[in-house]
């Protein structure tokens, strides 16, 4: 089976812009949106073009934006800095990406054993860390809103069957953000890299295994081509945050009500993005098991309970950084993760224990 293409939307004109007058003609702003993702990749890719219109639309065309997916302006890799140094006006990425610029971002996309989407939206808006955030990426000339979620991630595609968490040492495996430091802590050699050349990689031997996000995405890029064992959980990201970084300086003379479209587009797009990957992720998976081959396994316990002991070690690395924001953010993280994770029990994570006994009725 040939590995899916993705393929250009064209952009849609509206009469109301040519009758526009010339004092809000004059009032329109241009941005440049550039992407860490393929054109319309499913989840990330379509996330970004849904953003870049609804920006366009909840500004009354105030402010026209414009998608550039990764290599057409800048390299996905690249966003980031572009947009820190006024190349393009906003970038859609994660911040599982810019673990180089401080370990402290990291928090704010996903967290080994940490927040499910819910919760991390939940500790950005009334847990301080939107705070955090904004201070954080201030340094950067970067003012950051989340704006999606891909909900739980997996545990990642095998060549090999995985029976102890021995098999994993001295593997080369494709992942991102503090997941990445969390499976070098257990011999892995994790290695950041698209999810196209993850593909290569694991076509070549180059890597032994990877992930990339969930069934939705990875049906799309193929990975099933060329691993058959899909692992669950996936515990390293148990949600992975989508982000928008606007360019400090262009957001800040925005008049009030651009500024509250801009926030709004963001916020507003957090839950649809969450439940579209959540439903399309369903559909996707029994469509790989039943046409493709694709054989679902449970990590063995030993090697989760291996990563728990990682993830740990690297919650602790945070709280003694030498970035006394760093630590700041640490310490809000771990406290509202108690604290909501502790409700939890008797909330969500009852509901669907109880759910589950009763399943099929």
């Amino acid at each position: 089976m040939e590995r899916r293409t993705f393929i250009k939307a064209g952009a849609i004109g509206t009469a109301a812009a040519a009758l526009a007058s010339p004092a809000i003609a004059q009032d329109k702003r241009q941005w440049k949106m550039v992407t860490a993702w393929p054109k319309n990749l499913p989840g990330p890719g379509v996330a970004a073009q849904s953003l870049a219109d609804r920006i366009t639309t909840l500004s009354g065309g105030r402010i026209e934006v414009k998608l550039y997916a990764s290599g057409e302006l800048v390299p996905g890799p690249g966003v980031f800095d572009a947009v820190s140094e006024g190349t393009a006006e906003l970038y859609h990425a994660v911040p599982a990406y810019w673990g180089s610029k401080s370990k402290g971002i990291l928090l704010f996309g996903s967290q080994p054993f940490g927040l499910r989407a819910d919760e991390q939206f939940g500790w950005l808006m009334h847990g301080g860390g939107q705070e955090l955030y904004d201070e954080m990426y201030g340094r950067f000339g970067i003012k950051p809103f989340l704006c999606g979620n891909s909900g739980p991630q997996w545990g990642g595609w095998f060549r090999d069957e995985i029976n102890s968490a021995q098999d994993l040492k001295g593997m080369k495996f494709r992942t991102t953000g503090l997941a990445s430091e969390m499976m070098s802590k257990m011999g892995v050699a994790a290695q950041a890299m698209s999810g196209p050349d993850m593909f290569q990689g694991l076509q070549t031997g180059a890597l032994d295994a990877g992930e990339f996000i969930g069934p939705w995405t990875d049906s799309a890029l193929g990975f099933y081509q060329v691993a058959k064992n899909y692992y669950w959980p996936g515990v390293g990201e148990p949600s992975s945050a989508e982000e928008c970084g606007v360019n400090g300086d262009v957001y800040a003379e925005l008049p009030d009500d651009l500024k509250q479209a801009v926030s709004f587009a963001c916020e507003s797009l957090y839950n649809p993005v969450w439940t579209e990957y959540t439903t399309k992720h369903a559909i996707s998976l029994q469509s790989m098991v039943n046409e493709q081959g694709v054989i679902v396994k449970k990590f063995p316990d030993d090697v989760i309970s291996e990563m728990g002991k990682a993830a740990g070690e690297v919650i602790d690395e945070l709280r003694q950084d030498e970035d006394e924001l760093v630590k700041r953010i640490t310490e809000s993280f771990v406290s509202y993760r108690d604290s909501v994770g502790g409700y939890m029990t008797y909330a969500d994570n009852g509901q669907m224990n109880a759910r589950a006994q009763v399943l099929g009725y």
